[in-house]
């Protein structure tokens, strides 16, 4: 049953997140956290794996067409690497600041509160910045040390709390770069990438993989692990042809919807995870 859990959740987020450029962690993470049957620590790798399997196929197939010509690709590799690569180095201070929180809590679990409290914070100020965006001004910010700092900021908060930062990679790419809803959906999932293939390799780096992983092997968890990320895989395939179809308006009332499914498991699991369920 709880295969089935985790790969319905692991495909619907998947899916989600390639329509609306949000990666999918932001709500698999949450989501896995909420069913409380794996450590904190566990659900943020299998997660971010299976992230890094599905922005992995919609980043190729968008390479791909760059070098076919097609105009499929929405991708601005020039001014995106910038927000990139700034995301991967914020990526490793917010995995650093994660670790040191964990190691000094008394309850490991406590950290999976936090990490839901800071999601909830920078989930409800996205919200209601995309709801007001047509009032907004937005900028076209070409300069690449702002657009170092911007992406370093936005990895050190999403590396923090353990998704791939699709939501608030959205906000900044609408407000300081001027992106319609589709052509954001597409950088945002490079952003995502280039972030959480960082993330991974710190996670090897400080030897924080799951024991069960490689030491006295759960075999359990290698199946979930390789089935999460096929369905990653499918999700990106099914999401990308979904938001091919779609106009831009409803990908906006799609993403608006997961944000507010993302707040509600937000707040369940502070409930849960600083113990005021009893």
């Amino acid at each position: 049953m709880i295969y089935i859990i985790f790969f319905a959740v692991s495909i619907l987020a998947s899916v989600a997140g390639a329509i609306c450029g949000v990666g999918g962690g932001v709500f698999m993470k949450p989501a896995l956290d909420a069913a409380g049957v794996l450590p904190v620590n566990t659900i943020t790798f299998l997660s971010t794996c299976t992230v890094i399997s599905m922005t992995s196929y919609n980043v190729i197939s968008a390479a791909l067409n760059t070098k076919k010509g097609s105009s499929d690709n929405l991708i601005d590799w020039n001014l995106t690497t910038w927000l990139a690569i700034g995301a991967a180095l914020g990526g490793v201070i917010g995995k650093s600041i994660y670790q040191s929180i964990k190691k000094g809590a008394a309850n490991p679990e406590i950290v999976g509160g936090y990490q839901a409290l800071a999601l909830l914070i920078a989930v409800a100020l996205t919200l209601i910045y995309t709801l007001n965006k047509k009032r907004c001004k937005g900028y076209k910010v070409t300069n690449p040390a702002m657009l170092l700092f911007l992406g370093f900021a936005l990895g050190t908060l999403s590396s923090f709390v353990g998704i791939g930062g699709g939501p608030m990679n959205l906000a900044v790419l609408y407000f300081f770069l001027s992106m319609p809803t589709k052509t954001a959906a597409q950088n945002s999932l490079y952003m995502i990438l280039i972030s959480q293939v960082a993330s991974l390799i710190m996670t090897f780096i400080q030897g924080s993989v799951p024991k069960a992983l490689y030491q006295d092997v759960d075999m359990g968890l290698w199946v979930m692990l390789i089935g999460m990320m096929l369905c990653g895989i499918y999700g990106g395939i099914v999401g990308k042809k979904i938001n091919k179809k779609i106009p831009s308006s409803t990908v906006d009332k799609l993403f608006n919807i997961l944000i507010l499914v993302i707040m509600a498991l937000c707040v369940w699991n502070i409930y849960t995870k600083f113990g005021f369920a009893g």
